[in-house]
């Protein structure tokens, strides 16, 4: 069984390719063709924390894995990060385990990788703003994915600590071209941004419709079990795009209050999730119909994503020589 440690899977995760990789596992979750359940957890109460498994079967990419993350928000991102994972790798034929690899890296990095995708989908071609909400490792990986696959000129960082919103500004100006620079605010960084990714633990909106600017792309992929990244009147108004129906609306802590709140309350129904980004890839549902639209993209993470990062690090590894080769048996 091959073994591979957090800096070899970062080393072999080629974010562009990611991307393009998860256009035909998002088409594959939304025609039926890949076997991803409900995810199953175990309740943390005391840390507002959780346990996680979450299998899937991917035929198109030739993977059978299941990912174990655990997500313990009151951690310190910059000593020990919020989500913590663990994927085993099995061969589709026999299902003899094939691989063990952290999952840590691959969950910061499919996440960002999708919504950089859903901003290919649904962006405006000439969005050069980019607001990142946060300041954790899902900010680092928005940031850097985001800026694949649209003309960014100009990134602001808004978070609840100054200090760590500046030294991420900081970090992210040595590898990112254009204007990165910290904000005091979620508003000021979203007052004219085309792009706007939150990636935060929040309980109140940090999202808020009066603070965006028409044709702004949002994606939030923030989970916090009693709050919610985005206020009612920016998913009444917006295009809602989602990985999975099911998913996201799946009772919690599986789904997104985001949207499982203005449904409780009476003022959206289910039917206001326009689209799976698989039913935009495959054309059966239209994206973006004006400039000035406001387009939604809520993520609750799904393990079709982890499959199609696993078959590429796995792929990557074996034609590199790169991991350890462990018997179990």
């Amino acid at each position: 069984m091959l073994l591979l440690g957090r800096s070899q899977v970062e080393a072999l995760l080629d974010v562009d390719a990611l991307i393009d990789v998860l256009a035909p596992a998002m088409a594959d979750l939304s025609a039926g063709r890949a076997s991803v359940p409900d995810r199953v957890a175990a309740l943390v109460p005391e840390r507002d924390a959780f346990l996680a498994a979450m299998p899937g079967f991917l035929p198109s990419a030739g993977v059978l894995m299941t990912k174990l993350v655990s997500l313990f928000p009151h951690n310190d991102g910059a000593r020990l990060p919020t989500h913590q994972a663990l994927v085993v790798a099995f061969d589709p034929d026999t299902g003899e385990p094939v691989a063990l690899l952290d999952g840590t890296a691959i969950t910061a990095a499919r996440t960002g990788a999708c919504s950089a995708l859903s901003a290919r989908l649904l962006a405006r071609e000439d969005a050069t703003v980019l607001a990142v909400l946060g300041t954790g490792v899902q900010a680092r990986s928005h940031a850097r994915a985001l800026c694949r696959v649209r003309p960014i000129r100009q990134i602001r960082i808004a978070g609840r600590d100054p200090a760590k919103a500046a030294a991420l500004a900081e970090e992210l100006s040595a590898v990112l071209e254009g204007d990165v620079r910290a904000v005091s605010s979620y508003a000021e960084a979203l007052d004219g941004a085309d792009i706007a990714a939150a990636t935060t633990h929040a309980v109140e909106p940090v999202i808020r419709r009066a603070w965006l600017t028409p044709g702004v792309h949002v994606t939030s992929v923030g989970y916090n079990p009693t709050g919610r990244e985005i206020d009612d009147a920016t998913v009444i108004e917006a295009l809602v795009c989602v990985e999975s129906r099911q998913a996201v609306l799946a009772p919690p802590p599986a789904g997104s209050n985001d949207l499982l709140m203005p449904i409780r309350d009476g003022l959206i129904t289910a039917d206001h999730v326009h689209a799976e980004l698989g039913e935009l890839i495959a054309g059966s549902r239209p994206g973006r119909t004006t400039p000035d639209q406001i387009t939604l993209y809520k993520s609750v993470g799904v393990a079709a994503q982890d499959a199609a990062a696993t078959a590429l690090v796995v792929a990557a590894a074996r034609e590199q020589s790169i991991g350890e080769e462990i018997t179990l048996r």
